[in-house]
């Protein structure tokens, strides 16, 4: 994350992603401002393997094993780890994450579908009530960030990811078939869809 990028995020993350490649283990990668013409993410990661996410409960890996531990990074990494959101990850779908905010339960999900299509069946599942997780849990609204669209739910409180595991694995299947839907969207549903519209907050 930066204050600034070179207008192509593709080409940022690879010259981050070198950067971080090059450092001994444990240090920071160093700020060099706007990188030069170069290598873009698809040009440096084979897309041909999986994208694994690793969560940790804590801030530890930014330390290398032989970093000195003194009172002030003990502090630091006390503060850091405080500000955490508890995350767990859902086994039965791709990219949903379980997290906890407070007193409130919900899940977030890395959905692949392009936006339009997903929209439409979004709209379409909530035209006929179908666009929650189960009794107590309600779809707030989405995230957009380069190109992939991350849809919320409130989930009942005090709620934890097995909760959800089976709900979830429903919803991908209506999902999935609202998406492959070509035909043209009813007025309630272009009503619905509007209204998911209105939930979307763009990331930058």
């Amino acid at each position: 994350q930066t204050p600034s990028g070179s207008g192509d995020a593709s080409r940022d993350v690879a010259a981050a992603l070198l950067a971080a490649a090059a450092s001994e283990p444990g240090s920071p990668v160093p700020g060099t401002g706007l990188p030069t013409a170069g290598p873009r993410m698809q040009d440096v990661l084979d897309p041909d393997l999986p994208f694994v996410v690793r969560l940790h409960e804590g801030f530890e890996f930014w330390l290398g094993e032989d970093a000195e531990r003194t009172a002030e990074v003990r502090d630091s990494m006390e503060r850091a780890n405080a500000a955490i959101i508890p995350t767990e990850r859902l086994v039965c779908v791709e990219a949903a994450y379980w997290c906890q905010i407070g007193s409130k339960t919900h899940l977030r999900w890395v959905l692949p579908h392009p936006e339009e299509s997903f929209l439409d069946g979004l709209g379409r599942l909530h035209a006929r009530g179908g666009s929650s997780l189960g009794e107590g849990t309600r779809y707030v609204g989405s995230f957009r960030a380069h190109g992939l669209i991350v849809p919320v739910w409130d989930l009942v409180p005090g709620s934890v990811a097995d909760d959800v595991e089976e709900a979830a694995a429903a919803f991908g299947t209506r999902l999935d078939e609202a998406v492959a839907d070509a035909s043209d969207l009813t007025t309630d549903e272009r009503r619905a869809r509007a209204g998911v519209v209105s939930r979307q907050l763009t990331l930058r």
